[in-house]
């Protein structure tokens, strides 16, 4: 069904406030979402949550009377509220999902749904192309219409406050020991998302020196959006390097994803982190386990778990399928380079917050800034990696034409012979030199991704140069 004003990218349906993501729209896709789950289950209790954005307090409410009206039990979060911590309650009361309103790490201007199914992942393709289609049928006939004004009943409904056993979760996953017996000064940034309250709080009730930024409610984030990247994080920069701090933490406007600023100021990428801690995971937790990453992640991440006689799971970019493996206890830390990890025994989600707390730990336990871990792993691993992600934002004549591209085996490509070409997602030519690239479009935004890796900062913005290049020739 192709004419759904509802379309679930690789992280639930979003669109931009009043124009895609409406009360109407809502009304269709949680009405969906009820009839999805009263098809699995016979008494349903889903979870609704929301983030700091604009109206998510209405579109929740919204949702909870319309779950409500379908013979569905609701649990309303009374605040803002982190999709991990979301995420685990699901498992922790064994619900049958939740709706969570959040457009993560998106402008001000968007907002979203997130759609988390029983096991606490997001929802897989089969659910969410059942609840397209759900959709379609019922914006066929016309779509829900809105309750007569003042109609809510379900104000009374159960509300609930995730944060203390979440944070008691977190406490068996992290070594606060560690971390507070080296007196590290941190700087905690949650750019006005729903991170505030978890990891700042946590760190102080574990007797940390924690200095909190940007955490009240903006539901314009400053005019940039709540993306945990290198020009969003310009402030919590100034902050570190101004308070001489160990390290600067941060999480996005959902606090599922995660970024790190270094002591000297430097926005370590993501890729980077993932590496480093999937080894950290290794010697300390000494769990001996492959790990997974998704076709755009770096491959330093191969390099680590081949120095500690593991191998690594390949999936396509979405965390719905890293999430099936730590269901099934098969890796020590899943990871995407867009900021997004979780660990063994932990929730087939991804956890900002606790992303966060392993990196100060990590820190704290090597007595070494990130930059220094970084360079002493590439000389263990004897090469380095660097890798790029651009957005190119091309018109429909050129998306189409890139399209064709890289649906062609080439032997060669940008004057480098071609060993392999990988169709997880998207196309991945891996080059002779070590070196590779991958063409993608985006599941939530307009673009076409380009990824790319090469052994050094200069050989990465070349590769880059000569790729965008390449996709724009007629």
């Amino acid at each position: 069904m192709s004419n759904s004003p509802i379309k679930f990218g690789t992280s639930g349906w979003r669109g931009l406030i009043a124009d895609d993501f409406t009360f109407a729209n809502v009304r269709l896709a949680v009405t969906a979402i009820a009839e999805h789950a009263k098809a699995k289950a016979k008494a349903p209790t889903i979870l609704v949550g929301y983030d700091t954005r604009f109206y998510s307090e209405e579109f929740s409410q919204l949702a909870v009377d319309i779950l409500q009206q379908h013979g569905v039990r609701t649990l309303l979060c009374e605040t803002f509220t982190p999709t991990p911590a979301i995420a685990f309650e699901i498992i922790r009361r064994k619900l049958d999902g939740a709706v969570n309103f959040t457009a993560s790490h998106n402008p001000a201007q968007y907002h979203g749904l997130k759609f988390s199914s029983a096991d606490a992942g997001p929802a897989l393709p089969e659910v969410t192309k059942d609840i397209e289609t759900r959709a379609a049928q019922r914006a066929a006939k016309g779509g829900v219409p809105a309750p007569p004004h003042g109609a809510s009943k379900s104000a009374r409904g159960e509300k609930v406050n995730l944060r203390e056993n979440y944070l008691k979760r977190i406490e068996e996953l992290v070594d606060f020991e560690t971390l507070r017996k080296a007196k590290p000064s941190l700087v905690v940034d949650a750019l006005h998302g729903c991170g505030a309250g978890y990891l700042d709080r946590t760190l102080t009730d574990h007797g940390v020196t924690v200095q909190s930024m940007r955490a009240e409610r903006d539901c314009l984030f400053d005019g940039t959006g709540p993306d945990v990247s290198e020009e969003n994080l310009a402030p919590l920069r100034k902050a570190v390097v101004d308070s001489r701090a160990t390290v600067g933490l941060a999480t996005d406007g959902d606090a599922d994803r995660f970024g790190i600023i270094d002591r000297n100021g430097t926005w370590i990428q993501p890729n980077l982190i993932l590496a480093l801690v999937y080894d950290y995971l290794v010697e300390t937790r000494k769990w001996k386990m492959p790990a997974a990453r998704s076709v755009a992640t770096t491959q330093m991440i191969d390099a680590v778990a081949k120095m500690h006689g593991q191998t690594v799971h390949q999936t396509p970019v979405g965390f719905k399928y890293i999430g099936q493996l730590i269901r099934e206890d098969k890796i020590a830390l899943g990871g995407e380079e867009s900021a997004g990890l979780t660990i063994r025994g932990h929730i087939p989600e991804k956890d900002g917050i606790l992303a966060c707390l392993l990196v100060a730990e990590m820190i704290a336990a090597r007595g070494a800034s990130i930059g220094d871990q970084i360079r002493a792993m590439y000389k263990k691993l004897g090469r380095e990696f660097w890798p790029v992600r651009e957005n190119l934002h091309l018109s429909d004549e050129q998306k189409a034409n890139a399209v064709k591209r890289v649906a062609v085996d080439a032997s060669t490509l940008v004057g480098r012979k071609v060993i392999s070409i990988d169709r997880t997602d998207g196309a991945k030519f891996v080059l002779d030199d070590g070196s590779w690239m991958l063409l993608r479009l985006s599941g939530t935004e307009p673009l076409l991704r380009l990824y790319v890796e090469a052994e050094s900062a200069a050989a990465s913005a070349k590769l880059t140069r000569e790729a965008s290049q390449w996709v724009l020739q007629n």
